[in-house]
């Protein structure tokens, strides 16, 4: 960048807080004019109304996409920081033609996230949401749990975090199967898990875990078809992006009791509607796509992105996806 005079930093939609009030905002305002807005953009005028003089746009909510149409109407922009692995807010195509330079933070907050993923399998195992609601309402409702161990636990991605939930999932004497677009012995050896296709994974699996991209080819990569090979009563777990799942047929999967409980950090519209029936099926465990949201987590990721900020303004752009 231009040394001669200070770049334009915009945060352009902080909501839930994420930056703000971080120690990072610091090192941010030290290297340029930074604007922070506490709230979403509410329509794409908006964003482009709060970008407008933008040469860094850092965006710390996946919610807050950025298609090609709008990255058009932003010349000044030169780089664009999203704040966690996934890069499905971005346009990355209309990006790269434009010439923004576009990073991630891959791995940061894997322990984090994939402690999250392993938690809500043994919540949705326990039955936890469905027995304390029936003891909350005066019932004294006994069914099984699942025991874990010695079962099998089938991790569709085995990035930082699909290779962390692996781990954990051994640690419980679990059996771990994974799919992935691009595996490898090595890499099998590596993290004590045997690779095979994904229909395999599917029909040998007592519990499904998710943790790919949102790409093209992974949209709805479980869907009907995929639903119906996992074994009766199994668990779906997914902490990945709503987009990776057909929520109608996971849904219809638990009315009929093909499955025997999920258990979601993500969803293909967020924040989930009051009326989504998601929230009638009894045993599904919901969180509200905080799976990394923990102290350490948000510090973890508020220095991914000021790190990111910094290098590319210092003419190395670091974790590129474009």
């Amino acid at each position: 960048m231009d040394g001669s005079t200070r770049p334009t930093i915009v945060i352009p939609g902080d909501d839930p807080a994420q930056l703000t009030g971080s120690p990072h905002l610091e090192r941010l305002h030290a290297a340029g004019d930074v604007r922070l807005f506490a709230d979403r953009p509410e329509t794409d005028a908006e964003k482009i109304s709060r970008a407008a003089d933008a040469e860094v746009l850092i965006n710390t909510r996946s919610i807050v996409k950025w298609p090609g149409s709008v990255l058009e109407q932003l010349p000044r922009l030169r780089f664009i920081t999203v704040c966690g692995i996934g890069t499905d807010s971005v346009d990355l195509e209309a990006a790269k033609r434009m010439g923004i330079v576009v990073s991630n933070i891959p791995g940061k907050t894997a322990p984090v996230v994939a402690e999250h993923a392993f938690g809500l399998m043994l919540a949705a195992a326990k039955r936890a949401a469905f027995q304390t609601s029936e003891v909350r309402a005066g019932r004294w409702t006994l069914m099984d749990n699942i025991f874990l161990g010695g079962k099998t636990l089938g991790v569709i991605g085995t990035g930082p975090i699909g290779a962390r939930m692996a781990a954990l999932g051994r640690v419980l004497g679990m059996r771990v199967l994974a799919w992935t677009f691009h595996p490898s012995d090595k890499r099998a050896v590596t993290l004590g898990v045997e690779y095979v296709e994904l229909d395999e994974l599917l029909s040998e699996s007592d519990v499904v875990s998710l943790h790919l991209k949102l790409t093209p080819d992974s949209q709805h990569i479980i869907g009907q078809r995929e639903i119906q090979l996992m074994k009766p009563g199994a668990l779906l777990v997914n902490t990945g992006r709503g987009g990776l799942l057909d929520t109608g047929a996971l849904i219809a999967a638990l009315d009929s009791e093909h499955l025997g409980g999920a258990a979601l950090d993500v969803y293909p519209t967020e924040p989930i509607s009051s009326d989504d029936p998601l929230l009638q099926c009894d045993q599904v465990i919901l969180t509200p796509h905080n799976a990394d949201q923990t102290p350490e987590g948000m510090d973890l990721l508020n220095e991914g992105v000021t790190d990111n900020t910094l290098a590319f303004l210092d003419g190395q752009p670091q974790n590129v996806v474009t």
